[in-house]
């Protein structure tokens, strides 16, 4: 025999869960939680939802039931009674439930994993106050190009509308069935519109024809999104930035882009700004770490004995293989407006020429210096020659005036370029304390970039001299070799030293091997004696014109105190030295 319920149970229960409605609202008003149903035709009508199709009978999940058609106002959002709802008529249908008679299924409207009922609200309300966790329903599925959870707060629900929104102009998921687009806050689809009309408008001009914009939504997608997200997920930004989407970084990226190049002067490759993100904002415990670790040791330590970034660090940054297969895309010269000063923009003019290159001029002047120098009798002069400079060279460049250290205004900013050029007005001293007030060194030390320094002698550059020992920084000198040789067709020679105690004595054939891999052929000499003088020798004699070398080898320290190699070639030499980190 079944289980009978009277009717004055029933209406107890009522009065039960018409309390629990009571205090909900209590709790929702104070916490801001979800309480009321949702409206299924306000909803229909947000995700633009039109078509139906009948689904038949089934089993749903009752805690995926989170609207109705007609009594949202009815029931809380957990379908507990409110006020206006019959106790008389809900304790019958408690009572037909727990009769061995039973109820018929009510009918649900399906949008995405989410139901709205239209016939059955109270037999829902009962149901879930029973216990039961499933109920059968009569479904007509209605279609809406996003899917609705049912934990769809109203904000995503709002995001969702303005998604759908976003594929009815642009068609997208049409044309690109697998994206997947969704953003985490209100008005980021306005700006992936903006982003795709620029697009449609150089293609437009390319063409010289009409593009419709769901094919320019389609290219958009194909040749600017998905490299950006490319680097997203090679740079492994989600973990960086828990809680964002791939397109909301993907619009984080080209905004902060867009915001470095209004500051730097030329455009910033989604790479390199992706990783200053990942640098100064993430949220990750190692990162902000290193933060602070990098605060405390540039605040404590003099720049001259800082260790610098890693050998080979800022080739991991770049897109080495661009479009046009240049790796010195933007090329930072230093100019400090005296005659001699001028051949590093010259030199500088020779390279950019060979890569296509954009030249970047950097003019630093004290902190201290009140007023704007570029409107000053010295800016204007430097800013005119510059561009005569480079008009007449047929380079792009900019030229930008900072206030700040010299050093390390120009070590910060090489950062957003390829390539450092400065000239060496004063090479670095013998002396060991002087260490602590070189500039050069300082640059050297802490320029993420490779640097050619440049002497009062301006040269073609058609003659490199690969100095090879071996070490991880003379080996970023080899990859550089082999890409100026084979891009520039010019001859290599590379020359080893041997000195005791100093040198891997199959360095030689290293770099032969190397060289060879990459298709690069070269002259090979190996000669004894001081790294320094012998290396100058070779220049020399071979009629090298160029000098390519790895950076400081020891540590700052140990430089410091029994000094380098590379500071006594600066001194000596009278022919450009590319140094590499």
């Amino acid at each position: 025999m079944g289980y009978q319920l009277s009717f004055s149970n029933a209406k107890d229960d009522f009065r039960r869960a018409r309390r629990k409605a009571n205090i909900r609202g209590i709790l929702a008003r104070i916490t801001g939680a979800q309480f009321d149903l949702l409206s299924y035709e306000d909803i229909r009508k947000k995700l633009r939802a039109q078509s139906s199709i009948e689904k038949g009978l089934r089993d749903i999940p009752l805690d995926a039931i989170i609207g109705s058609v007609n009594r949202y106002a009815d029931f809380t959002r957990d379908f507990l009674p409110r006020q206006g709802v019959s106790s008389d008529r809900w304790a019958s249908i408690e009572i037909a439930s727990v009769d061995l008679a039973g109820l018929p299924p009510i009918q649900v409207y399906q949008i995405g994993e989410a139901y709205f009922v239209l016939d059955g609200n109270h037999r829902v309300s009962v149901a879930r106050q029973l216990g039961a966790k499933h109920i059968q329903a009569y479904v007509t599925e209605v279609y809406t190009r996003v899917v609705l959870s049912p934990k769809d707060s109203p904000d995503e629900i709002i995001l969702k509308a303005e998604y759908v929104e976003f594929l009815e102009h642009t068609q997208l998921d049409i044309t690109r069935p697998e994206i997947d687009l969704r953003v985490t806050a209100p008005g980021q689809y306005a700006v992936l519109e903006e982003h795709i009309s620029v697009h449609r408008y150089l293609m437009n001009t390319q063409s010289q024809r009409e593009v419709s914009l769901p094919d320019a939504a389609a290219d958009w997608y194909e040749r600017v999104y998905l490299p950006v997200r490319y680097v997203i997920g090679s740079k492994g930004l989600l973990n960086d930035f828990p809680g964002r989407t791939e397109t909301d970084l993907y619009i984080w990226i080209l905004l902060h882009s867009k915001a470095l190049e209004d500051e730097i002067g030329h455009e910033i490759s989604p790479t390199l700004a992706a990783h200053d993100l990942i640098t100064r904002f993430s949220s990750r415990p190692g990162r902000r770490l290193a933060r602070v670790k990098e605060k405390l040791r540039v605040g404590l330590i003099p720049d001259q004995v800082l260790g610098g970034p890693p050998a080979g660090e800022w080739r991991k940054e770049r897109d080495i293989s661009s479009e046009n297969g240049n790796l010195f895309s933007n090329i930072l010269v230093s100019i400090n407006g005296k005659e001699q000063g001028w051949n590093a923009l010259e030199e500088a003019l020779i390279i950019a020429q060979r890569e296509a290159a954009n030249i970047q001029g950097i003019h630093v002047f004290g902190s201290s210096y009140r007023g704007k120098v570029e409107e000053s009798p010295r800016g204007i002069t430097i800013q005119d020659e510059f561009t005569h400079r480079c008009e007449g060279a047929g380079v792009p460049g900019k030229q930008l005036f900072i206030k700040g250290d010299v050093a390390r205004s120009i070590s910060a900013m090489a950062w957003w370029n390829d390539l450092t050029v400065v000239h060496v007005a004063y090479p670095p001293s013998p002396r060991p304390l002087d260490v602590l007030s070189s500039g050069i060194r300082t640059i050297l030390q802490l320029c993420p970039t490779p640097v050619l320094i440049v002497p009062d002698r301006i040269t073609p550059l058609s003659r490199p001299l690969l100095a090879y020992d071996g070490s991880p920084k003379a080996k970023e000198a080899l990859s550089l070799a082999a890409y100026i040789t084979g891009k520039w067709q010019v001859p290599l020679t590379v020359v080893s030293v041997f000195e005791p105690d100093q040198l891997d004595a199959n360095s030689l054939d290293e770099a032969r091997e190397y060289l060879e891999g990459c298709g690069v052929e070269a002259e090979y000499i190996h000669v004894n004696g001081p790294v320094a003088e012998a290396i100058l020798i070779v220049t020399e004699e071979e009629g090298c014109d160029l000098l390519l070398m790895g950076g400081y080898g020891k540590t700052p320290l140990m430089k410091t105190v029994l000094g380098s190699n590379v500071d006594q070639i600066i001194r000596i030499s009278h022919k450009p030295i590319l140094i590499c980190r």
